[in-house]
């Protein structure tokens, strides 16, 4: 055994004298070479001495031994463990060092303190070598043990869940981890700033909800069952059938199933599917509180009176069937049961295409009852009401019940999802967050306001029913407020649909939520999505319900005009929807246009400007973007975004990386158009004569089939007028043949080897320009001419697909206008044998700049 100043007095000053308790460290092993171990141990300020096995350091009692080695396994280790020596590894050592907190001597060995403040307790591990070892890593690594569950436990250690110790640990949000996290932080013992209870680390091996289990689906239909058994596996879980004798637990579909299922197992517990998404959510629950033996007797021990909610679907629907023969015995107005008006009278009362076109009355849900008939209690008809009831009260009764409904919808749609979501959302285990729960609810509540103070009334009137009770003035006190209620639910309603669907599936909890609210009386078995698309159904059927009311009253009531006003702002708050969707669709449009244009000029983005249509042209000039290109034409209020097609063919290799499908061309103003010229002998032809620094013709075919030219040029010459503040919408409207605007009509729809041939073209003349300069060796010429000599002879009676496999396109130069040493073009006739040039009717058609000209003129 040497000291480190006997072995390097020239590298290593020598260690202090001894401190007065007699320390010191013993470096073992090659841990002489980790430069930073050896200056961690000299920063403490005690001798420092090395040893190849730290054997011969055991028996000197006159010095306390620090320890420090490099693997916590073998011999060494257990030697110097066995004399109860202070055993550390170099990153406690380091640790230590830069704490400043000096030699503390700890009662077992520590390789580093990356477990520092971790408390464990064990489940589940019963084999006994295992779970020794885990314990000395735990140790080694800085963290405690406890046997049993208690307040200090930080982390819980088990291979499957469930148990009394898992459910503990899941009642106070503690964190739950596989074996496996014990021997991942101990593969990274090494790195000072690891710490095993970062959450990105944990994370990787916490114990899923159903790790360990084997769980059967009962009763389910075939998409529900198969959507569980994917939740199941991506939870832990392995799906089982009910004669596996393994089978830990079987979930039955307690709506369909009507006896206990015997599994082989006795031991297994046979639940509820609310169980199931229980454990989803919350990572688990008490399978005593979800037994579906202990769900039958409470359905054969409830009255019948209270068991419509509970009971399967079979038995419910005889159940709903007598109790509507009781209720229409006992006198039930006769609207109240019948089906409402058909998806097309309710479409006619909508103005343009928007959510109130083709929606039918939703006031009531598909199982069969009403849905207010948990929460809402109808009042009794007051002794006023007489006895033999008019239409005109029962279809007030239909009015009141449907409203009665639709409130309970939002009542549960508040209490159910909204509320509990702000609640949790408030803890540190929160389904959602904040911004999510305001993007689904924030408008929802105006409405549920205006609803509930609707009812009211109705309630009073139901109360204290006469006939010449003022229905329609009810409407018409809430006409502001329905008015600024329901734009912003319905405008924004797709969004708040989208963002519901992508929480739905990126959140496995919040998914689990929504199937627990879904199963309970109150939803009537409907999901959250399905609930909150009825106020956009709602105003549709309240206009129906007073058309019905209308019928009935007598002109000389004084409800009667009251009814015809109610109808009318009813109507008109649906047309205000309508338009105030369209224009916030129409600007929602111009960001989705400008993101799909590359090189959009950013000033397209304009709150004064709005979205009209788009057309699908193909271009018969060569003005634009050439012959035969495929252009899209978005019309707007005030200009015309003229852009190209990106073809996947020919433009996916020219430019990979980009990801827009169209790319901009040119930004035409409406008052730069002169004239919309029909071109009369062709069917979809047609061109716009503009004004810039030089009048332009740019001809067009429309290449969608659903689009009518006449149509749409109307619609552009309407907007034109609208944009320059005329009456005349077609006064810049002509109509000429292409004869007279000298327009090659001809069939642009290129094939496939046409637009090869059209490539082929355009790269010929990119080349040519290449070899265009003057100083072009002539040795470089003749090697392009001989390669585009046909191997065969003449190319006159080549087919096109023939003189397209010759063409070399490395060398596709413009041959015919070559020119010699001298400067003078060739004339050869040989030379302009070998030319190879693609059909005249696949060339692109350019014509002369003066033809515009003359064409102007005419016009």
């Amino acid at each position: 055994m040497e000291t480190i100043d006997e072995q390097s007095k020239s590298e290593m000053s020598i260690s202090p004298s001894p401190s007065p308790d007699n320390l010191r460290i013993c470096l073992v092993g090659d841990i002489i070479n980790d430069e930073e171990t050896v200056e961690a141990a000299r920063s403490f300020n005690v001798p420092v001495i090395t040893s190849e096995n730290g054997l011969d350091a055991l028996n000197d009692f006159e010095w306390r031994t620090f320890f420090v080695l490099k693997d916590f396994e073998g011999p060494i280790y257990d030697a110097i463990h066995k004399n109860k020596q202070c055993i550390w590894g170099p990153p406690a050592l380091k640790h230590a060092a830069e704490s400043k907190d000096g030699l503390i001597r700890n009662a077992r060995p520590v390789y580093n303190y990356s477990m520092r403040g971790v408390v464990t307790c064990f489940t589940g591990i019963r084999k006994k070598d295992e779970l020794t070892r885990l314990v000395n890593l735990i140790h080694s690594m800085g963290g405690c043990i406890r046997k049993d569950m208690n307040s200090k436990i930080t982390h819980l250690i088990c291979s499957h869940s469930g148990g009394d110790k898992y459910q503990y640990a899941k009642t106070f949000r503690l964190t739950v981890v596989r074996p496996a996290w014990v021997y991942a932080a101990w593969e990274r013992r090494d790195e000072l700033q690891f710490r095993a209870t970062t959450d990105d680390f944990s994370r990787e091996h916490k114990l899923k909800a159903f790790e360990g289990q084997k769980i059967c689906f009962f009763g389910f239909p075939t998409d529900e069952h198969q959507h569980m058994v994917d939740v199941l596996l991506s939870n832990g879980g392995v799906p089982a059938e009910l004669d596996d004798p393994e089978c830990s637990h079987v979930v039955v579909d307690e709506h369909t199933t009507q006896t206990k299922p015997e599994p082989k197992n006795h031991r297994t517990h046979i639940l509820k599917s609310d169980w199931f998404w229980y454990t989803i959510q919350n990572g688990y629950a008490d399978e005593m509180d979800y037994l579906f033996g202990d769900y039958l007797d409470s359905i054969a021990n409830t009255p019948n009176t209270d068991r419509r909610d509970s009971l399967p679907i079979s038995f419910n629907k005889r159940k709903r069937k007598r109790f509507s023969q009781r209720i229409q015995f006992e006198g039930t107005p006769i609207g109240s049961g019948k089906r409402r008006s058909s998806v097309s009278d309710a479409g006619l009362l909508s103005v343009s295409g928007s959510f109130f076109d083709c929606t039918t009355s939703p006031d009531k849900l598909e199982t069969g009852k009403l849905h207010n008939e948990v929460h809402i209690e109808t009042p009794a008809v007051c002794e006023t009401t007489p006895a033999k009831k008019s239409m005109r009260f029962n279809h007030f009764m239909d009015f009141f019940s449907t409203e009665s409904n639709y409130v309970g919808i939002l009542d549960t749609i508040v209490k159910l999802f909204k509320n509990p979501l702000e609640e949790i959302a408030e803890t540190n285990d929160a389904l959602l967050n904040k911004s999510e729960i305001k993007s689904i609810f924030n408008n929802f509540l105006p409405i549920h306001e205006v609803h509930q103070s609707m009812l009211e009334s109705l309630r009073a009137i139901q109360s204290k029913w006469s006939e010449d009770c003022l229905i329609g003035d009810i409407i018409l006190q809430h006409r502001d407020e329905l008015t600024k209620a329901y734009p912003p639910y319905v405008n924004f309603f797709e969004q708040m649909k989208e963002t519901l669907q992508q929480c739905d599936s990126q959140n496995p909890r919040f998914h689990a939520f929504l199937k627990i609210n879904q199963t309970k009386p109150e939803c009537g078995r409907q999901s959250l999505q399905d609930l909150m698309i009825r106020p956009v159904q709602r105003l549709p059927s309240i206009s129906l319900l007073l058309n019905d009311i209308l019928k009935h009253t007598n002109k000389n009531n004084p409800d009667y005009v009251k009814l015809e006003l109610a109808l009318k702002s009813i109507k008109e708050v649906m047309m205000h929807i309508n338009e105030d969707k369209r224009k916030t669709e129409s600007r929602m449009a111009i960001f989705d246009i400008f993101n799909d244009i590359e090189g959009c000029p950013p000033h397209l983005v304009s709150s004064n400007r709005s979205f009209i249509s788009k057309c699908e042209v193909t271009e018969l000039s060569d003005n634009l973007s050439g012959r035969g290109d495929s252009l899209m034409l978005y019309l707007f209020s005030d200009t015309i975004e003229v852009c190209k097609k990106r073809s996947r063919a020919f433009n996916t290799a020219k430019s990979p990386s980009s990801t827009k499908s169209h790319k901009h061309v040119k930004l035409i103003s409406l008052n730069a158009i002169r004239f919309v010229i029909d071109i009369t002998d062709s069917p979809r032809a047609f061109a716009l004569l503009c004004r810039q620094d030089k009048e332009k013709l740019y001809s067009f075919t429309i290449a969608d089939d659903e689009t009518d030219k006449v149509v749409y040029l109307k619609l552009l010459c309407k907007q034109m007028a609208e944009n320059a503040c005329r009456t005349d919408t077609v006064s810049a409207l002509l109509s000429r043949t292409s004869q007279e605007l000298e327009v090659d009509i001809s069939d642009v729809n290129l094939s496939t080897l046409s637009k090869a041939f059209k490539l082929a073209a355009r790269t010929r003349q990119k080349v040519g320009r290449a070899f265009s300069f003057n100083k072009t060796p002539s040795k470089l010429k003749r090697a392009v001419s001989t390669m585009m000599t046909p191997p065969f002879g003449s190319t006159n009676s080549l087919t096109p697909a023939s003189q397209l496999a010759q063409m070399r396109l490395a060398s596709c130069a413009n041959i015919h206008e070559a020119v010699d040493e001298e400067g003078n073009r060739s004339s050869s006739p040989s030379t302009q044998s070998e030319i190879l040039l693609p059909p005249l009717s696949v060339q692109p058609m350019r014509k002369n700049k003066s033809s515009t000209l003359g064409v102007v003129g005419r016009l």
